[in-house]
């Protein structure tokens, strides 16, 4: 029988679960919240994850970006390697969309942080 613990991250309650399934059911033990039910279910079934890096900017700089949605943890890899090609413009700012719907997996690539000006 698969058998899954983790810790539920939706929340600071930081529930542990135990998810398995039973006769064809996820079941999950040890939530507090629907969120952590629905975690659970999404762990056991198909794992998903926000995938954050730093790329480069035209003018040699690095500026920080993040998936818009959860991608599967099965193509992280391959997100971080799409990622790894990309050069946003040296004037990027923070929410600019750097790559729409990467690899089609329902999520863009985003800016979340540029580099500081020269004080």
């Amino acid at each position: 029988m698969k058998k899954l613990n983790t810790i539920c991250i939706n929340c600071p309650m930081g529930c542990p679960l135990e998810i398995y399934e039973e006769e064809g059911k996820v079941v999950v033990k040890g939530y507090t919240c629907k969120r952590g039910l629905d975690y659970g279910v999404s762990e056991f079934t198909r794992p998903v994850r926000v995938v954050t890096t730093l790329v480069r900017t035209a003018d040699g700089k690095v500026a920080s970006v993040k998936t818009s949605a959860p991608v599967p943890k099965d193509k992280i890899f391959d997100v971080l390697e799409r990622m790894r090609s990309i050069v946003v413009p040296a004037d990027c700012k923070i929410g600019d969309v750097a790559e729409k719907n990467s690899l089609g997996l329902s999520a863009d690539i985003v800016v979340t942080g540029v580099p500081a000006p020269p004080v």
